[in-house]
């Protein structure tokens, strides 16, 4: 793995996320079109993200949503 897909690789999330400035998002995108491991991994995030978002829209029951904010307040105590 070269430099540039250690770049590459370490930017995918905000790449994805459209936090990146335009020059930069330029850079990684023709660093995915000549580089097909880079590419896949973007592929494989992207599609990831797909499914966990339709997953995700199932209502979450009212105990359970309160257990999870318990154990959050917890860990910030």
């Amino acid at each position: 793995m070269g430099d540039e897909c250690v770049e590459a690789v370490k930017a995918l999330y905000e790449y994805l996320d459209g936090e990146l400035t335009v020059e930069r998002r330029i850079a990684i995108k023709q660093h995915l079109d000549f580089c097909p491991p880079c590419d896949g991994r973007f592929e494989f995030e992207s599609e990831f993200r797909v499914i966990i978002a339709q997953k995700c829209r199932d209502q979450v029951p009212d105990h359970v949503r309160q257990r999870v904010l318990d154990a959050i307040q917890q860990l910030g105590s």
